[in-house]
């Protein structure tokens, strides 16, 4: 079983992912705001994921450039486009799953960042098959 399990903070959401009950790294979302598009992370639940190759800069589909491997959430409810990738802070996420080695405050505004998000995404696309079903729920 792949499974985030997470706590909720005023300012974010933080979590940890696991495979079979041993963790593999950190995660970081935005705070529940009612599954909003782009500001609330998403509802807690099952969803099909796949593991999907890098998005090159001149991209034939005219997708955003996404120069790492990275997974997509599939079929959640009043979303599309959740992606799991790389991120340093929250501020950054628009809706998706941040993923990292731990949490530090690194320009000291009293939120948790994301530190070690490259290589805790390669450990991800090492250790994880090409498509699996993610449960996300409260720790």
């Amino acid at each position: 079983m792949i499974e985030v399990k997470r706590v909720y903070l005023p300012t974010h959401t933080l979590g940890s992912l696991y495979k079979d009950g041993v963790m593999l790294c950190k995660t970081m979302e935005l705070k529940w705001l009612g599954n909003r598009r782009g500001i609330s992370c998403i509802p807690e639940g099952e969803y099909e994921t796949t593991k999907e190759p890098p998005i090159p800069a001149n991209d034939p589909q005219g997708r955003k450039e996404r120069p790492y491997w990275h997974f997509r959430l599939h079929n959640v409810p009043g979303r599309s486009g959740i992606l799991i990738h790389k991120i340093t802070y929250v501020k950054d996420l628009q809706g998706c799953l941040g993923v990292g080695q731990e949490f530090k405050d690194f320009n000291k505004d009293g939120v948790l960042d994301m530190a070690g998000s490259t290589l805790a995404l390669e450990k991800l696309v090492k250790e994880l098959p090409d498509k699996f079903y993610l449960k996300i729920s409260k720790k």
